[in-house]
């Protein structure tokens, strides 16, 4: 199975401010270290404020923050929530797609048992257990250890 972009971009994002420990986190410092364009993390940040993963405060000390502990984030459920617009197939589309298999088709329960599978093991995993130190000093990316 393969993800978007976006929903890439989602999870480096909650992996960076798990890896923050409460401090906030800039969108353009995200965008930096991870080599990202900071006009399309502006996207994935506000849909990841609207699942109520982040939110985002102005000020001097203002930057992204986890809206609720990286413990209690799943990877499923990111992943259910930023990948809700991108379908698998044609007929996992919302408006069911135009497939002329799709009233005997016996792809889409097979797939549709496998994209299950597949949460359910991204459920296993919390946003903390992949949490991301960020930059370390001179602005290079160190590992988590």
């Amino acid at each position: 199975m393969r993800l978007a972009t976006f929903t890439d971009y989602g999870l480096r994002v909650l992996m960076r401010l798990a890896g923050a420990q409460g401090e906030a986190v800039s969108t353009g410092r995200i965008a930096r270290e991870f080599g990202i364009s900071q006009h399309h993390l502006a996207k994935v940040v506000s849909d990841l404020g609207t699942g109520g993963f982040v939110r985002s405060e102005r000020g001097r000390s203002g930057g992204l923050r986890l809206m609720r502990p990286a413990d209690e984030i799943t990877l499923g459920q990111v992943v259910r929530h930023l990948e809700r617009k991108f379908a698998i197939v044609e007929c996992f589309r919302a408006d069911g797609g135009e497939c002329v298999l799709r009233p005997g088709c016996r792809l889409r329960p097979q797939l549709s048992a496998a994209r299950e599978a597949f949460m359910t093991e991204l459920d296993r995993t919390t946003i903390k257990d992949c949490a991301w130190p960020g930059a370390g000093p001179g602005g290079r990316m160190v590992a988590a250890e």
